[in-house]
């Protein structure tokens, strides 16, 4: 992989990876579009792997939310008086992260198989499109970030599974959970990237220790590394944004956008301008 490659899907990661538009599916395009062979498993790794940067972007802008959370959880586990929200709201991550572990890892030929195809791209795109337009409609988004429990949180760790199906997007998938648990859209939001803070690190470490060969012999740990270090500059600056945005707006422009890349896949796939695997 050419350096201006991996910078380019390293901005493509940054921006998408907590937009509910689905990261995985835009770097699949971006990666036929320059040519790269999207089965080949260095490719894939490399697809993992530059979320890390993404996601310590996100620590990096929640730190304090997380030390606040880490340090109510360890008072909490030393003192029944002070599990409070934010006691809580430590377990629920732990709680949240367990089942899309174990449904990856279950999933995991999936995810390098089948899944790899455009055309699940462009299913994942439609599908969840309507997911989010119901969630956004419907929820009646009346709870904020200390009502989340444990049981709310499970039940977002499952639907960020999902996002194993390139095109559903795992912000899309949680946050939309979120909406059809009641709760707001900036709660929804930001409990998007607390599930996702580990979740794409296991992730991202996981592929980088499995596939470490097949990166150093294919598209290589220099052009591995860059990426993860523009995804993560870009990516910052992403979360800001999509944090202002949804205390305003709601999803609507998101679902438009998603129908529309589902269109211009399906015209690129239907022209033979790229192929589907």
């Amino acid at each position: 992989m050419n350096w201006w490659q991996s910078i380019v899907l390293g901005i493509v990661e940054g921006i998408t990876e907590f937009l509910p538009i689905s990261s995985t599916g835009h770097l699949t395009v971006t990666e036929k579009l320059m040519g790269l062979p999207i089965d080949d498993p260095s490719v894939t790794a490399y697809t993992a792997v530059i979320q890390v940067g993404a996601m310590i972007a996100s620590i990096i802008y929640f730190w304090g939310d997380i030390v606040r959370f880490a340090t109510a959880w360890f008072a909490g586990l030393r003192n029944a008086d002070k599990r409070g929200s934010d006691y809580r709201m430590g377990w629920a991550i732990i709680a949240g992260f367990i089942p899309t572990a174990v449904i990856a890892l279950l999933a995991e030929n999936l995810i390098t198989g089948v899944l790899r195809s455009l055309w699940a791209v462009v299913v994942g795109l439609v599908v969840w499109s309507i997911a989010m337009f119901i969630g956004d409609r419907v929820g009646k988004q009346n709870r904020g970030e200390d009502s989340i429990t444990v049981r709310d949180s499970v039940i977002l760790g499952t639907l960020q599974s999902l996002a194993l199906v390139p095109g559903v997007s795992r912000s899309g998938a949680t946050i939309t959970g979120g909406l059809l648990l009641g709760l707001d859209r900036v709660a929804a939001t930001r409990m998007s990237f607390f599930l996702g803070i580990p979740t794409l690190i296991a992730s991202g470490l996981y592929q980088a220790v499995k596939e470490a060969k097949h990166i150093a012999d294919g598209v290589g740990w220099g052009s591995t590394l860059l990426g993860t270090a523009v995804s993560g500059v870009v990516a910052y600056v992403s979360i800001a944004w999509l944090l202002r945005y949804v205390s305003k707006n709601d999803f609507t422009g998101f679902i438009i956008y998603r129908l529309a890349l589902a269109l211009v896949i399906v015209a690129l796939l239907v022209t033979q301008v790229i192929s589907a695997v």
